[in-house]
């Protein structure tokens, strides 16, 4: 199986499908490269597609005692590239993927084509986060209601009663110490200060209806970062990216082919 080792020598898994200009799909919190299942196929006719387990999911190592942070996973993407000799890429975060791919574009910026934040946030003060009952709710002893919640944050009602599942955005076994971890990294990010630094043509994608990272969000990120668009979708929740598939689909691949890496 594909492994890589991460400067700290933790093995990272990735896969590649497809073929085309280079594009990296950066999955949410405590999900593995599963994330993108229902959707991975829509970008593999134009590109070369990349995904991984982040360290602490999935396939990946999954020390007690190593760095969790967004940053340092945007390193282990950069380990990756370097062993599938790509220099530059196009990269596509979603939620937590989306604070992955803001820290690929400040620190690794020679290494980014185009760059598409979906259902993200700046993070720290500036971020808008969930509400605390929605952080009560999932939070409750009760497993399967939390997974109710999060099912209800991720689609509309609408959308599951004609897809009951299983729904690959809700994520897999992981051990505890690693699943803390990337709540802490997650609600650790804060790209404010240098988000101005980035200089990759961005596209900001956010469903209207999303609670779970706040909708205006969207018009934080995309006033912080030069020259970036938005595209709201109607009536999504946070899984836009599956319940929009052909509009979301279609507006990244859109973007993706105005900006090629050339």
């Amino acid at each position: 199986m594909p492994f890589v080792k991460s400067a700290d020598q933790a093995e990272i898994y990735y896969e590649t499908h497809g073929s085309g200009e280079p594009l990296v799909l950066l999955s949410g919190q405590a999900n593995t490269h599963h994330w993108w299942d229902n959707v991975r196929a829509d970008f593999e006719a134009d590109h070369q597609v990349v995904l991984l387990d982040y360290l602490g999911t999935g396939q990946s190592g999954k020390p007690a005692d190593a760095e969790y942070s967004v940053r340092r996973f945007a390193t282990d993407v950069i380990c990756v590239l370097d062993e599938l000799g790509i220099a530059r890429a196009h990269v596509y975060g979603t939620s937590m993927g989306g604070k992955v791919a803001q820290w690929l574009a400040i620190d690794y910026a020679d290494h980014v084509g185009a760059l598409v934040l979906g259902c993200t946030s700046v993070g720290g003060v500036h971020g808008l986060r969930p509400g605390a009952e929605i952080t009560r709710a999932l939070a409750q002893p009760s497993a399967q209601a939390a997974r109710e919640v999060l099912i209800d944050l991720m689609y509309s009602p609408e959308w599951v009663r004609d897809h009951p599942g299983p729904h690959v955005t809700l994520g897999g076994p992981m051990p505890g110490h690693a699943r803390r971890a990337h709540l802490r990294a997650s609600n650790r990010h804060d790209s404010w200060a240098v988000l101005d630094q980035i200089t990759a043509p961005t596209l900001v994608l956010h469903g209207t209806d999303d609670v779970f990272s706040p909708v205006d969000n969207a018009a934080i990120l995309a006033d912080r970062i030069p020259g970036a668009e938005v595209h709201y979708l109607a009536g999504a929740r946070h899984a836009y990216f599956e319940e929009k598939r052909a509009e979301a689909s279609g507006a990244v691949l859109g973007f993706l082919a105005a900006h090629p890496l050339g």
